[in-house]
């Protein structure tokens, strides 16, 4: 019987929390409020279908082809071109969606016992990114406006164990929804200058905003000091699995050569389907749709929580973008043992104990507004309180 010795690093690979729960919502019924799957009603299908002729049509043996590692050329102008700040294209990797971005960055910057800095919470798909290259994962101390900067000088580290960067969401951040503020992007990348600290911005959500753009990238303050990530899963259509990383030059032929290691190249197809579609200014048009969507959707579950919960000692964020808030229960209630009951009664979340580096608060959950049509969010939210009285 042939005997698989696994690689030290691969005991540190898990499944997705949040996967592993999403099985349990699929009982019939249920009203999930747990995945952060963009809305379906925003996939721009006719323009896909459109796109996918012309490039069938007049590209199709290219498309088809083996492509270069660094991307698509005109892809990558294209993103170069509406990022706000100056950005050369030759900085610009097109990846297999941003989560690879993250796997690029783990493989090319941490050590087996490297500091990272996350926030708190941060990203869980971030943490299962860079846990397998086995560094020591630290949280740096966050508020309502993003990361505390006092604790980040204390959390940075010297010498040898200084951290290798910090990896921040400042728009509408996954888990909590929030979003840093001007005065502490200052204050951040004024710092992490200061301490020669790199970040690491990854921007999936900052499109989705509300009534008010958000301020200006880290990137943009400090381009030498930071790798940006940007995604088309939110604008355009997540199975496209579709993504870029802008970084110095210094850093990215490396990224580069992990690319090519873990793939060779992002889809041709695909990057050229794209490319089609954001011709003639396709996503000014089209991401206010989104918006507006969106925004529909998280004022119908703001309204329904003030209506079933704001008498159950809950308390909740209300986000100015993106697809998620973030809800606190009462002092001793456990989020993960109250899924079960919200499952009898047909309503799912996540759990926020996940989203944690370190001492994961219990009490915390995740609500996603934007897969739910608003006459199930009302139902899914006054369900929760049933949950939660039967719980408590």
């Amino acid at each position: 019987m042939t005997a698989w010795t696994l690689a030290e690093r691969a005991s540190k690979m898990n499944p997705s929390v949040i996967r592993e729960i999403l099985k349990v919502t699929e009982k019939p019924g249920i009203i999930s409020l747990a995945g952060g799957l963009p809305s379906p009603h925003t996939f721009p299908i006719d323009a896909f279908a459109q796109a996918a002729a012309q490039v069938l049509a007049h590209e199709g043996a290219a498309a088809l082809q083996y492509a270069a590692s660094e991307g698509y050329a005109p892809l990558r102008q294209a993103v170069a071109e509406f990022l706000p700040w100056q950005v050369d294209p030759d900085q610009v990797l097109i990846t297999t969606g941003s989560q690879q971005g993250l796997d690029l960055l783990a493989k090319v910057l941490i050590d087996q016992g490297s500091r990272v800095l996350v926030e708190t919470p941060t990203y869980l798909g971030a943490l299962q990114a860079f846990t397998p290259m086995q560094p020591r994962i630290q949280a740096v101390a966050s508020d309502d406006d993003g990361v505390q900067v006092d604790d980040l000088a204390a959390q940075v580290g010297s010498g040898a164990d200084k951290a290798r960067f910090l990896y921040v969401l400042p728009n509408f951040q996954n888990p909590t929804g929030r979003s840093m503020t001007e005065a502490r992007r200052q204050q951040l990348s004024q710092a992490a200058a200061e301490l020669g600290l790199p970040l690491v911005e990854d921007n999936p959500y900052g499109d989705l905003w509300f009534d008010a753009p958000p301020p200006l990238p880290l990137t943009a303050r400090n381009p030498e000091g930071c790798i940006y990530l940007g995604s088309f899963s939110k604008v355009l259509a997540p199975g496209l699995r579709l993504g870029y990383l802008v970084a110095p030059h210094a850093i990215y032929p490396k990224l580069l050569q992990a690319k090519q290691a873990a793939d060779l190249h992002t889809p041709s197809f695909n990057q050229r389907l794209v490319a089609q579609v954001l011709q003639g200014g396709f996503l000014q048009r089209h991401v206010p749709t989104i918006r507006a969507l969106y925004q529909r959707q998280c004022q119908a579950m703001l309204t329904a929580l003030d209506e079933h919960l704001k008498d159950l000692g809950v308390t909740w964020n209300r986000p100015a973008g993106g697809m998620f808030l973030w809800l606190r229960l009462p002092a001793g209630m456990d989020a993960l043992a109250l899924l079960p009951r919200a499952v009898e009664h047909n309503v799912a979340f996540v759990p926020g104990a996940a989203f944690y580096a370190q001492d994961g608060d219990q009490r915390t959950l995740r609500l996603s507004f934007v897969t739910a049509s608003e006459a199930q969010i009302h139902e899914a939210i006054a369900a929760l309180a049933r949950a939660i009285r039967a719980s408590a």
